[in-house]
């Protein structure tokens, strides 16, 4: 099993991510190659709460101009989007 710290890199804290804290719905970034089983056992032992759901996206990187007009590109990431069963908090800080 990977370690804990290797899997949830850090919390999401965007407009639409704070805006789903007050349904207790929580948003990390998280590895690109783990999985929901892996998800939601890291948060549960990071946090020491319940899951009760998980969503997990993967956004590719976007192609952005750079200095002289060459092209880049963003990294590609993945976001878990994890809901907490009912008496559980996060506490994000």
């Amino acid at each position: 099993m990977r370690d804990i710290y290797s899997i949830i890199k850090s919390s999401v804290l965007t407009e639409k991510a704070t805006k789903l804290l007050e349904n207790k719905i929580y948003t990390f970034y998280v590895d690109i190659n783990a999985n929901k089983i892996e998800i939601k056992n890291a948060i549960e032992k990071l946090y020491n709460v319940k899951v009760e759901n998980i969503n997990s996206v993967i956004e590719k990187g976007k192609t952005k101009r750079l200095r002289a007009n060459q092209p880049g590109k963003t990294k590609t990431f993945k976001k878990a989007i994890v809901k907490l069963k009912k008496g559980y908090e996060i506490k994000l800080g």
